[in-house]
């Protein structure tokens, strides 16, 4: 990373969680009438939650929200994706009609999902106002040929990313799940997690949308096409997303780093999250430390990434599309689950301080 500061507002350092919630939260999980680090992976979200919100135990998770950025790619008419990019429109209306399955999951489980377009190759006519006000541009450039983005439709998706979270913020949000909507999208979030872990295309690019054989190889070679063409510039994480990225993805960065100056926890939504986060944190260190991994995809970029930052997915389902994330019942149910429910009867109370190995006896 170099130390050219981006032309846009970021803030740096980001506070982090805080460590002394932390540690009594797990002090106060051990009292609890169970076995010592029984519920796993729960006690670890809730200590987590404790932390972020500077509680224990836990507030419960009551206003879960989830941001999806829409963008079509131009690498998607170069052969990358099984799927052409008119299905970014349509499903687009269809998460504005409610009938995406992430829509009716999120309605039925309480979480306020919104969708915004910011690259959608599409007027979309007929779409309210407040999901395509932030559009920066129909589609990005083809990134192995040329900049994705210019500098300034880099800095207006930034803005974007920052009003829409920051009136997410100002509704009232104690998670944030962040996901992205949009055909050839793995290949510029392919792209960006090579140019910040420094790794070759063909340890990150994976199928996407259902890519095989000749087609993956091309893939492949498409990813290492542009990180070759980038070079240098790639270690500044601003001219990587000018470069590589795309406006919903400047934008979702945009969100992270805005969530987490706020103390807002976040949840990533697999691939494209996972490359924005380790973004952000190029761009803002402490970023990291308010995101956990909803599930784990397939694709081998996000695996190399988590693995680099310690982040153990809520759910490994072998899911690899977006669309396919569960809030509440998914990824988001065990989060809330754990800042909810991990608050029982002390040992104490049971009578349990003679006998309880954690007594001293």
């Amino acid at each position: 990373m170099t130390d050219t500061a981006p032309p846009v507002a970021v803030p740096t350092p980001i506070p982090a969680p805080d460590q002394r919630a932390e540690r009594l939260a797990r002090e106060h999980l051990d009292g609890l009438a169970k076995p010592l680090g029984s519920l796993g992976r729960l006690e670890d979200l809730a200590a987590w939650i404790s932390a972020c919100q500077g509680s224990v135990p836990a507030r419960p998770l009551d206003r879960v929200r989830a941001i999806v950025l829409a963008g079509d790619h131009g690498v998607a008419e170069h052969g990358v994706s099984a799927y052409p990019r008119e299905v970014t429109p349509a499903m687009v209306r269809t998460f504005v009609a409610g009938r995406a399955a992430a829509t009716v999951l999120a309605a039925q489980h309480g979480v306020d999902l919104r969708i915004y377009d910011l690259g959608v190759d599409d007027d979309l006519s007929g779409v309210p106002e407040e999901v395509t006000r932030y559009k920066v541009r129909r589609s990005s450039a083809p990134l192995h040929l040329t900049d994705a983005l210019t500098e300034g439709e880099a800095r207006r998706a930034w803005d974007a990313g920052v009003a829409i979270t920051e009136r997410v913020i100002a509704d009232g949000t104690d998670l944030l799940i962040v996901g992205d909507l949009g055909i050839g999208n793995t290949t510029p979030s392919a792209c960006l997690i090579a140019a910040s872990l420094g790794l070759p295309a063909e340890l990150v690019t994976g199928a996407g949308t259902g890519v095989a054989g000749e087609a993956l190889q091309h893939k492949t070679a498409l990813v290492a096409t542009a990180l070759e063409r980038v070079g240098e510039r790639a270690q500044d994480p601003w001219q990587r997303l000018v470069a590589l990225g795309s406006a919903d993805l400047v934008a979702g960065v945009a969100t992270m780093v805005t969530a987490a100056n706020a103390g807002v926890p976040i949840l990533l939504d697999g691939l494209i999250a996972v490359a924005e986060a380790v973004t952000a944190e190029d761009l803002a260190p402490g970023v990291m430390a308010w995101c956990r991994a909803g599930h784990r995809s397939t694709e081998p970029g996000q695996r190399l990434a988590l693995e680099k930052f310690g982040l153990v997915p809520v759910v490994d389902a072998s899911m690899r599309l977006g669309e396919e994330w569960r809030p509440g019942r998914g990824p988001a149910g065990p989060v809330r689950g754990a800042a909810d429910g991990l608050d029982g009867a002390a040992l104490g109370s049971l009578g349990c301080a003679r006998c309880c190995p954690r007594s001293g006896c």
